[in-house]
């Protein structure tokens, strides 16, 4: 039993539904929408991130979409600051606050709470740059597993981002992220999380849905014609954040010329397909989720009878 307002989490894979139950639900309760989600937060960015349409975000309140221009990064602690403070007001409006989203790293620093890491250091980013640009990112992920094997082995050899932040830390700590992390202290949420995953019953159908929605955003060239002018302001490139997206990253490649537009599509699909991979890994190792299946034609309406009985227990 808790005395705290609640807060419910609606999170999933790409293409599981996520925004049409949301919307379903507050279309039930008085609720307002949190986005989870670490492109929605990007302007000028609408066909490639699956943002919800005008119409959808009339519909009811929704928060942290169209926040930062794409030059712009946003951390999981900003993230964290914002839902909470969020939360509470929409609790002062006497409303429910649904997170709604696939950014598992959002939903996990809000959660678990975050760390004492130090800030980066842009002096040593640029040595450690230089340094992957000379020897090659599975070179800096065996120089990482040497000095923080728990932080290795859970980092592909690709990622160079997070690679190299790991040995950002340990240069600027003496200490490997891992040791760090262990340390870090759980700091209490001001509210009760209730966490709800639509997760597929059937992976394939989830794939097919991928596809169609990635098929759909190539069509007339929608997906293209919003990188073209993103790339035509001129201060943007791969190396960023919102750039980084999936599709975004496929797209820029395919306007460079690097392959053609079958490969684009098998490459944007593929990726996604990855990506959903990558949130259901995340979503099986929060043991206290409640799952329901978003290929059920009452996804909605079980969400509703958690709901329900999380606030009659509250």
């Amino acid at each position: 039993m808790s005395a705290k307002p609640l807060v419910v989490s609606i999170m999933g894979p790409t293409a599981s539904g996520k925004t049409a139950a949301a919307l379903a639900i507050a279309e039930r309760i008085p609720a307002e929408i949190i986005s989870v989600d670490s492109a929605l937060v990007y302007r000028e960015m609408d066909i490639g991130t699956a943002k919800p349409t005008p119409e959808e975000l009339a519909q009811v309140p929704h928060h942290l979409i169209d926040i930062l221009d794409p030059l712009e990064s946003y951390s999981v602690m900003q993230f964290r600051q914002d839902a909470i403070r969020l939360a509470a007001e929409i609790h002062a409006r006497g409303k429910l606050p649904l997170l709604v989203g696939g950014t598992m790293l959002y939903f996990k620093g809000l959660k678990d709470g975050l760390d004492a890491l130090p800030q980066a250091d842009a002096a040593l980013r640029a040595e450690l740059d230089a340094e992957a640009a000379a020897i090659g990112s599975p070179a800096m992920h065996a120089k990482l597993a040497a000095l923080d094997p728990v932080t290795a082995e859970r980092l592909k050899p690709n990622d160079s981002q997070r690679i190299q932040r790991a040995l950002e830390i340990i240069a600027l700590t003496g200490q490997p992220m891992s040791a760090l992390l262990a340390q870090a202290p759980k700091t209490e949420l001001p509210f009760t999380l209730l966490p709800i995953a639509l997760e597929p019953s059937d992976r394939s159908v989830l794939h097919t849905r991928i596809a169609t929605r990635f098929d759909a955003m190539l069509k007339g060239g929608a997906l293209l014609d919003e990188v073209k002018a993103l790339r035509a302001r001129g201060d943007l490139h791969l190396g960023l954040p919102s750039m980084r997206c999936v599709g975004y990253r496929q797209s820029w490649e395919y306007l460079d010329g690097a392959y053609g537009l079958a490969e684009l599509r098998e490459r944007g699909i593929a990726a996604t397909r990855q990506l959903a991979k990558r949130q259901l890994t995340w979503l099986r190792s929060m043991d206290d989720r409640y799952v329901i299946d978003c290929l059920a034609p009452n996804a909605a309406s079980s969400i509703l009878q958690q709901i329900e009985t999380a606030q009659n227990q509250g």
